[in-house]
Protein backbone atom coordinates (compact mmCIF):
# COMPACT_ATOMS: atom_id res chain seq x y z
CA UNK A 1 0.00 0.00 0.00
CA UNK A 2 2.68 2.41 0.87
CA UNK A 3 4.92 1.55 -2.16
CA UNK A 4 1.46 2.61 -4.63
CA UNK A 5 0.57 5.83 -2.39
CA UNK A 6 4.45 6.36 -3.17
CA UNK A 7 4.62 5.74 -7.23
CA UNK A 8 1.07 7.56 -7.36
CA UNK A 9 3.15 10.44 -5.33
CA UNK A 10 5.75 10.72 -7.64
CA UNK A 11 3.66 10.14 -10.60
CA UNK A 12 1.66 13.37 -9.35
CA UNK A 13 4.65 14.97 -8.69
CA UNK A 14 6.30 14.41 -12.87
CA UNK A 15 2.98 15.18 -13.98
CA UNK A 16 3.43 18.64 -12.66
CA UNK A 17 6.92 19.44 -12.37
CA UNK A 18 6.85 18.25 -16.59
CA UNK A 19 3.99 20.82 -17.19
CA UNK A 20 5.20 23.44 -15.17
CA UNK A 21 8.88 23.04 -16.02
CA UNK A 22 9.32 23.14 -12.57
CA UNK A 23 13.05 23.59 -11.73
CA UNK A 24 15.61 25.31 -8.90
CA UNK A 25 18.14 25.99 -11.21
CA UNK A 26 16.05 27.69 -14.16
CA UNK A 27 14.88 30.01 -11.88
CA UNK A 28 18.21 30.69 -10.55
CA UNK A 29 19.64 31.66 -14.04
CA UNK A 30 16.74 33.79 -15.03
CA UNK A 31 17.25 35.71 -11.45
CA UNK A 32 21.19 35.47 -12.97
CA UNK A 33 20.89 37.12 -16.13
CA UNK A 34 17.48 39.70 -16.01
CA UNK A 35 16.71 40.35 -12.29
CA UNK A 36 14.69 43.55 -12.90
CA UNK A 37 12.50 41.97 -15.16
CA UNK A 38 11.59 38.93 -12.74
CA UNK A 39 12.31 35.49 -12.72
CA UNK A 40 8.97 33.25 -13.03
CA UNK A 41 10.69 29.64 -12.29
CA UNK A 42 12.17 31.23 -8.98
CA UNK A 43 8.78 32.55 -8.36
CA UNK A 44 7.02 29.61 -8.80
CA UNK A 45 9.70 27.97 -6.66
CA UNK A 46 8.90 30.33 -3.98
CA UNK A 47 5.31 29.68 -4.09
CA UNK A 48 5.15 26.20 -3.55
CA UNK A 49 7.78 26.48 -0.67
CA UNK A 50 5.38 28.61 0.78
CA UNK A 51 2.41 25.77 0.33
CA UNK A 52 4.71 23.39 1.16
CA UNK A 53 5.55 25.45 4.62
CA UNK A 54 1.70 26.16 5.34
CA UNK A 55 0.29 22.84 4.50
CA UNK A 56 3.10 20.42 6.26
CA UNK A 57 2.81 22.63 9.74
CA UNK A 58 -0.95 22.73 9.13
CA UNK A 59 -0.44 18.80 9.39
CA UNK A 60 1.59 18.66 12.11
CA UNK A 61 -0.52 21.00 14.16
CA UNK A 62 -3.21 19.43 13.67
CA UNK A 63 -1.20 16.10 15.36
CA UNK A 64 -1.59 14.20 11.86
CA UNK A 65 2.06 14.17 11.42
CA UNK A 66 5.26 14.82 13.62
CA UNK A 67 7.57 16.50 11.46
CA UNK A 68 10.13 16.33 14.31
CA UNK A 69 10.69 12.65 13.07
CA UNK A 70 10.93 13.38 9.97
CA UNK A 71 14.61 11.80 8.44
CA UNK A 72 15.82 15.56 7.46
CA UNK A 73 15.46 17.09 10.95
CA UNK A 74 18.67 16.40 12.87
CA UNK A 75 19.63 18.37 16.41
CA UNK A 76 23.18 17.15 15.24
CA UNK A 77 24.84 17.97 12.30
CA UNK A 78 28.12 19.34 11.18
CA UNK A 79 27.65 22.97 9.55
CA UNK A 80 30.96 23.62 7.25
CA UNK A 81 29.66 19.45 5.50
CA UNK A 82 26.21 20.39 5.11
CA UNK A 83 27.39 24.05 3.71
CA UNK A 84 29.89 22.11 1.57
CA UNK A 85 27.94 19.51 0.28
CA UNK A 86 24.85 22.74 -1.22
CA UNK A 87 27.72 24.02 -2.68
CA UNK A 88 29.24 21.22 -4.36
CA UNK A 89 25.44 20.80 -5.20
CA UNK A 90 24.48 24.09 -6.32
CA UNK A 91 27.88 24.29 -8.69
CA UNK A 92 26.65 20.84 -10.21
CA UNK A 93 23.03 21.94 -11.11
CA UNK A 94 24.68 24.86 -12.79
CA UNK A 95 27.02 22.70 -14.60
CA UNK A 96 24.13 19.77 -15.35
CA UNK A 97 21.68 22.84 -16.16
CA UNK A 98 19.11 20.97 -13.75
CA UNK A 99 19.17 19.08 -10.72
CA UNK A 100 17.90 15.28 -9.86
CA UNK A 101 14.44 15.93 -10.13
CA UNK A 102 14.13 17.66 -12.91
CA UNK A 103 16.81 15.32 -14.66
CA UNK A 104 14.62 12.62 -14.40
CA UNK A 105 11.19 14.88 -15.76
CA UNK A 106 13.15 15.74 -18.54
CA UNK A 107 14.37 11.83 -19.33
CA UNK A 108 11.24 11.02 -19.12
CA UNK A 109 10.79 13.46 -22.53
CA UNK A 110 13.64 12.09 -24.05
CA UNK A 111 16.37 14.02 -22.76
CA UNK A 112 19.56 11.80 -23.07
CA UNK A 113 21.82 13.98 -21.34
CA UNK A 114 19.20 13.92 -18.12
CA UNK A 115 20.37 10.32 -18.44
CA UNK A 116 24.00 10.36 -18.31
CA UNK A 117 23.23 13.06 -15.41
CA UNK A 118 21.42 10.77 -13.49
CA UNK A 119 23.94 7.77 -14.09
CA UNK A 120 26.72 9.95 -12.49
CA UNK A 121 24.63 11.18 -9.77
CA UNK A 122 23.38 7.79 -8.34
CA UNK A 123 26.80 6.26 -9.34
CA UNK A 124 28.56 9.30 -7.22
CA UNK A 125 25.61 9.12 -4.17
CA UNK A 126 26.27 5.47 -3.61
CA UNK A 127 30.26 5.48 -3.15
CA UNK A 128 29.42 8.55 -1.06
CA UNK A 129 26.90 6.42 1.31
CA UNK A 130 28.42 2.97 1.22
CA UNK A 131 31.71 3.33 -1.23
CA UNK A 132 34.99 4.44 -1.85
CA UNK A 133 34.04 8.08 -0.61
CA UNK A 134 32.50 6.98 2.13
CA UNK A 135 35.33 7.40 4.67
CA UNK A 136 35.66 10.88 3.42
CA UNK A 137 31.98 12.17 3.95
CA UNK A 138 32.18 10.75 7.21
CA UNK A 139 35.14 13.09 7.93
CA UNK A 140 34.09 16.07 6.66
CA UNK A 141 30.23 15.35 8.13
CA UNK A 142 32.86 15.33 11.51
CA UNK A 143 34.04 19.30 10.83
CA UNK A 144 32.32 22.07 12.68
CA UNK A 145 29.29 19.25 14.47
CA UNK A 146 27.06 21.40 16.66
CA UNK A 147 24.36 19.49 18.73
CA UNK A 148 21.04 21.91 19.02
CA UNK A 149 18.53 21.69 21.95
CA UNK A 150 15.86 21.84 19.47
CA UNK A 151 16.19 20.83 15.72
CA UNK A 152 13.55 22.99 14.65
CA UNK A 153 12.66 26.48 14.86
CA UNK A 154 8.98 26.02 16.49
CA UNK A 155 10.54 24.02 19.02
CA UNK A 156 13.41 26.82 19.37
CA UNK A 157 10.68 29.73 19.66
CA UNK A 158 9.03 27.13 22.51
CA UNK A 159 11.79 26.79 24.18
CA UNK A 160 12.12 30.62 24.63
CA UNK A 161 8.93 31.17 26.41
CA UNK A 162 6.23 31.07 22.96
CA UNK A 163 3.28 28.65 23.25
CA UNK A 164 3.54 25.65 21.18
CA UNK A 165 0.76 26.92 18.62
CA UNK A 166 1.81 30.48 18.67
CA UNK A 167 5.34 29.25 18.12
CA UNK A 168 4.27 27.64 14.78
CA UNK A 169 2.42 29.80 13.62
CA UNK A 170 4.93 32.95 14.13
CA UNK A 171 7.63 30.39 12.30
CA UNK A 172 5.51 29.00 9.58
CA UNK A 173 3.33 32.47 8.54
CA UNK A 174 6.12 34.91 8.84
CA UNK A 175 8.10 33.51 5.97
CA UNK A 176 5.23 32.02 4.33
CA UNK A 177 3.93 35.48 3.73
CA UNK A 178 7.23 36.75 2.29
CA UNK A 179 7.74 33.76 -0.04
CA UNK A 180 4.12 34.39 -1.20
CA UNK A 181 4.68 38.04 -1.57
CA UNK A 182 7.91 37.28 -3.60
CA UNK A 183 6.06 34.14 -5.78
CA UNK A 184 2.88 37.12 -6.59
CA UNK A 185 4.16 40.59 -6.07
CA UNK A 186 5.32 40.70 -9.84
CA UNK A 187 2.69 39.96 -12.47
CA UNK A 188 5.32 37.86 -13.97
CA UNK A 189 3.94 34.65 -12.65
CA UNK A 190 0.46 35.26 -12.74
CA UNK A 191 0.52 36.06 -16.10
CA UNK A 192 1.30 32.08 -16.26
CA UNK A 193 -1.10 30.09 -14.65
CA UNK A 194 -0.32 26.33 -15.46
CA UNK A 195 3.23 27.30 -14.09
CA UNK A 196 1.29 28.89 -10.93
CA UNK A 197 -1.38 26.05 -10.35
CA UNK A 198 1.57 23.64 -10.90
CA UNK A 199 3.65 25.15 -8.18
CA UNK A 200 0.57 25.15 -5.99
CA UNK A 201 0.24 21.15 -5.87
CA UNK A 202 3.95 20.27 -6.15
CA UNK A 203 3.78 22.31 -2.79
CA UNK A 204 1.09 20.39 -1.79
CA UNK A 205 2.43 16.94 -3.01
CA UNK A 206 5.40 17.52 0.00
CA UNK A 207 2.79 18.10 2.73
CA UNK A 208 1.38 14.77 1.21
CA UNK A 209 4.22 13.07 1.14
CA UNK A 210 4.66 13.50 5.03
CA UNK A 211 1.27 12.37 5.83
CA UNK A 212 1.60 9.19 3.22
CA UNK A 213 4.55 8.13 5.26
CA UNK A 214 3.13 8.61 8.59
CA UNK A 215 -0.76 7.44 7.79
CA UNK A 216 -0.24 4.71 4.71
CA UNK A 217 0.34 1.71 5.58
CA UNK A 218 1.95 1.89 9.30
CA UNK A 219 3.20 -1.18 10.79
CA UNK A 220 3.76 -0.69 14.54
CA UNK A 221 6.53 -2.99 14.58
CA UNK A 222 8.51 -1.21 11.58
CA UNK A 223 7.11 1.99 10.84
CA UNK A 224 8.23 3.46 7.62
CA UNK A 225 10.73 6.81 8.45
CA UNK A 226 8.81 10.34 7.94
CA UNK A 227 9.93 11.11 4.73
CA UNK A 228 8.56 13.23 1.31
CA UNK A 229 9.85 14.42 -1.83
CA UNK A 230 13.68 13.60 -1.94
CA UNK A 231 15.59 12.29 -4.76
CA UNK A 232 19.40 11.97 -4.47
CA UNK A 233 19.26 9.11 -2.05
CA UNK A 234 15.99 7.24 -4.04
CA UNK A 235 18.00 7.81 -7.13
CA UNK A 236 20.58 5.92 -6.01
CA UNK A 237 18.70 3.39 -4.25
CA UNK A 238 16.71 2.52 -7.46
CA UNK A 239 19.78 2.26 -9.59
CA UNK A 240 20.94 0.16 -6.86
CA UNK A 241 17.71 -2.52 -6.98
CA UNK A 242 18.12 -2.54 -10.63
CA UNK A 243 20.92 -4.39 -10.34
CA UNK A 244 20.49 -6.27 -6.97
CA UNK A 245 16.77 -6.92 -6.92
CA UNK A 246 17.15 -10.12 -5.59
CA UNK A 247 17.27 -10.72 -1.66
CA UNK A 248 15.93 -6.68 -1.33
CA UNK A 249 12.71 -5.38 -0.51
CA UNK A 250 11.30 -2.78 -2.67
CA UNK A 251 10.73 0.95 -0.60
CA UNK A 252 9.13 4.18 -0.94
CA UNK A 253 12.07 6.43 -2.28
CA UNK A 254 12.66 4.36 -5.41
CA UNK A 255 8.64 3.97 -6.09
CA UNK A 256 8.03 8.03 -5.97
CA UNK A 257 11.18 8.02 -8.56
CA UNK A 258 9.99 5.45 -10.63
CA UNK A 259 6.36 7.39 -10.45
CA UNK A 260 7.81 10.51 -11.36
CA UNK A 261 9.33 9.14 -14.20
CA UNK A 262 5.98 7.53 -15.19
CA UNK A 263 3.83 11.22 -14.51
CA UNK A 264 6.21 13.05 -16.88
CA UNK A 265 6.15 10.59 -19.53
CA UNK A 266 2.68 10.83 -19.52
CA UNK A 267 2.45 14.56 -19.50
CA UNK A 268 5.46 14.81 -22.31
CA UNK A 269 3.34 12.10 -24.57
CA UNK A 270 -0.28 13.97 -23.85
CA UNK A 271 1.38 17.21 -24.67
CA UNK A 272 3.32 15.90 -27.54
CA UNK A 273 6.72 17.20 -26.04
CA UNK A 274 8.76 14.21 -26.11
CA UNK A 275 11.27 13.91 -28.13
CA UNK A 276 15.12 12.41 -28.15
CA UNK A 277 17.59 15.07 -26.95
CA UNK A 278 21.78 14.12 -26.93
CA UNK A 279 24.76 15.74 -26.78
CA UNK A 280 26.13 18.98 -29.03
CA UNK A 281 29.62 18.27 -28.42
CA UNK A 282 32.03 16.98 -26.05
CA UNK A 283 32.23 19.93 -23.41
CA UNK A 284 28.39 19.03 -22.60
CA UNK A 285 29.08 15.36 -22.30
CA UNK A 286 31.71 16.74 -19.39
CA UNK A 287 29.34 18.92 -18.06
CA UNK A 288 26.91 16.79 -17.95
CA UNK A 289 29.01 14.23 -16.08
CA UNK A 290 30.93 16.54 -13.87
CA UNK A 291 27.44 17.65 -12.67
CA UNK A 292 25.98 14.77 -11.88
CA UNK A 293 28.86 13.70 -9.74
CA UNK A 294 29.07 16.86 -8.08
CA UNK A 295 25.44 16.62 -7.46
CA UNK A 296 25.66 12.89 -6.26
CA UNK A 297 28.32 13.48 -3.36
CA UNK A 298 27.50 16.92 -2.42
CA UNK A 299 23.68 15.73 -2.02
CA UNK A 300 24.60 13.04 0.45
CA UNK A 301 27.01 15.31 2.27
CA UNK A 302 23.99 18.12 2.42
CA UNK A 303 21.45 15.59 3.66
CA UNK A 304 19.46 16.55 0.24
CA UNK A 305 18.75 18.23 -3.17
CA UNK A 306 16.71 21.30 -4.01
CA UNK A 307 13.66 19.22 -3.10
CA UNK A 308 14.86 17.13 -0.63
CA UNK A 309 16.76 20.10 1.45
CA UNK A 310 15.23 23.42 -0.06
CA UNK A 311 11.34 22.06 -0.38
CA UNK A 312 10.55 19.21 2.35
CA UNK A 313 12.94 20.31 4.56
CA UNK A 314 12.42 23.61 4.96
CA UNK A 315 8.69 22.95 5.23
CA UNK A 316 9.65 21.25 8.39
CA UNK A 317 11.39 24.09 9.55
CA UNK A 318 14.63 22.41 10.50
CA UNK A 319 17.42 24.22 11.19
CA UNK A 320 19.87 21.63 9.91
CA UNK A 321 18.23 22.85 6.30
CA UNK A 322 19.17 26.19 6.11
CA UNK A 323 23.14 25.99 5.66
CA UNK A 324 22.08 23.58 3.06
CA UNK A 325 19.61 25.85 1.43
CA UNK A 326 22.26 28.51 1.64
CA UNK A 327 24.67 26.52 0.02
CA UNK A 328 23.05 24.94 -2.90
CA UNK A 329 21.76 28.71 -3.70
CA UNK A 330 25.32 30.07 -3.50
CA UNK A 331 27.33 27.13 -5.55
CA UNK A 332 24.62 27.66 -8.37
CA UNK A 333 25.07 31.73 -8.27
CA UNK A 334 28.26 31.67 -7.92
CA UNK A 335 28.86 28.77 -10.81
CA UNK A 336 26.66 31.05 -13.10
CA UNK A 337 28.70 34.24 -12.01
CA UNK A 338 32.24 32.35 -13.20
CA UNK A 339 30.74 31.72 -16.35
CA UNK A 340 29.28 35.29 -17.04
CA UNK A 341 33.13 36.06 -16.24
CA UNK A 342 34.96 33.74 -18.55
CA UNK A 343 32.25 34.19 -21.32
CA UNK A 344 34.28 36.61 -23.19
CA UNK A 345 37.60 35.35 -22.59
CA UNK A 346 36.10 31.69 -23.89
CA UNK A 347 34.75 33.39 -26.92
CA UNK A 348 38.42 34.81 -27.69
CA UNK A 349 39.82 31.06 -27.56
CA UNK A 350 41.43 31.68 -24.13
CA UNK A 351 38.85 29.63 -21.96
CA UNK A 352 36.92 26.23 -21.34
CA UNK A 353 34.76 26.96 -19.20
CA UNK A 354 31.73 28.09 -21.51
CA UNK A 355 31.70 25.01 -22.80
CA UNK A 356 31.78 23.24 -19.83
CA UNK A 357 28.52 25.46 -18.04
CA UNK A 358 26.54 26.55 -20.91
Amino acid sequence: MLLWAGFLLGCAFGVAARLGRFCLMRGLREWHVRPVQGAPALQAFALALAVALLASQALAWAGLVDLSAAQVVRAKFSVPGVLLGGLLFGAGMALARHCGARALVLLAGGNLRALVTLLCLGLAAQATLTGVLAPLRQTLQGWGTVALTQATLPAQLTALGLPAGAATLCAAAVPALALLGFALWRPVLRRQPVQLLCAAAIGALVAAGWWITAQVGVDPFEPAPLTSLSFIGPVAEGLLFLQLAVGRAPSLGPAIVAGTLAGAAAAALLTRSARWEGFDGAGRLAAAACGGLLMGFGGVLAVGCSIGQCLSGLSTLALASLPACLGIAAGALGALRLHSFFSPFHKEGASPCNAAIS
